[in-house]
């Protein structure tokens, strides 16, 4: 049987295969656009497969098959992102230049630059951070921070660049606060949950998206444009139901606080849209 390390795409080896899937540049068709311009929910896939990419390659590993020192699968979870990038700038046919580098953060955190080009012209950049879990049990709730077989964290670390978002959503406490706003929506395992059975980070982002689009419809489409930040907090199970929060703002506060909670109340991701971020 074959193992990864043993892949051959049409005819290319394991690492001709990483290579080819980070190809700087991708011509933009209708998979990867709304009416609104290029699909936050395509991007986010596309720069968290190029994040496990990155990190693979980092680890001096053929493909990104991630274990830990006793052999059970082990994924590089997305803990925080941010996204500020002119959706809006993208259309059919368009050249969309991906420029990536991964680089540590801290002993077991590692952080993903993606900056990113329409037909040569900036549009923005997207930072994910992501740390290590395994399963100890068969649920996803069972989800622990874990070591993988062959980490390291070449040089020093970097100082994040999602430092102070992450500083501001620990701090705001969702849990309990009043919900201007709330939609509850119930995931389906062969849409929202990703290769490893786990609800798939991108698909937090595309929720709130869909909460604001039920609660103001197309005009909705003016935030698609602002940054947004997210930290994550836990996954669910299959069939449980998520509940979206808009909560109110606070003095001063230009931004969008919203939350995504489980059945049980926990809150699972904290998100900021339309926050200005220090430099």
């Amino acid at each position: 049987m074959l193992t990864p390390h043993h892949l051959a795409v049409a005819g290319r080896t394991a690492p001709d295969a990483v290579d080819h899937a980070l190809h700087p540049e991708l011509l933009l068709g209708m998979p990867h656009l709304t009416p609104f311009g290029l699909s936050r929910t395509f991007l986010l896939k596309e720069l968290g497969h190029r994040h496990w990419l990155l990190l693979g390659r980092h680890l001096g590993l053929a493909v990104p098959d991630f274990c830990t020192p006793d052999g059970r699968e082990a994924y590089a979870a997305i803990s925080a992102m941010r996204v500020d990038v002119r959706l809006s700038a993208a259309g059919a046919n368009d050249r969309l230049g991906i420029v990536s580098e991964v680089y540590p953060v801290s002993g077991s955190r590692m952080e993903s630059l993606h900056r990113l080009f329409v037909n040569g012209r900036a549009i923005g950049e997207v930072v994910l951070q992501s740390v290590f879990v395994a399963r100890q049990e068969k649920e996803n709730r069972s989800i622990r921070r874990a070591m993988v077989r062959h980490f390291r964290s070449d040089g020093e670390p970097r100082d994040s660049l999602l430092a102070h978002e992450i500083a501001t959503l620990r701090d705001w406490p969702a849990a309990g606060q009043a919900m201007a706003r709330q939609m509850r929506f119930r995931p389906c395992a062969f849409e929202e949950f990703n290769g490893a059975g786990l609800f798939y980070f991108a698909e937090f982002a595309a929720l709130v998206t869909r909460a604001f689009c039920a609660w103001e419809g197309e005009s909705a489409a003016v935030r698609l444009d602002r940054p947004m930040s997210m930290l994550f907090l836990g996954n669910i199970e299959a069939g449980e139901e998520l509940t979206i929060g808009l909560h109110p703002a606070e003095d001063g506060d230009r931004a969008d606080r919203c939350s995504i909670s489980g059945a049980d109340g926990a809150v699972l991701a904290r998100i900021l849209i339309g926050a200005e971020h220090s430099a």
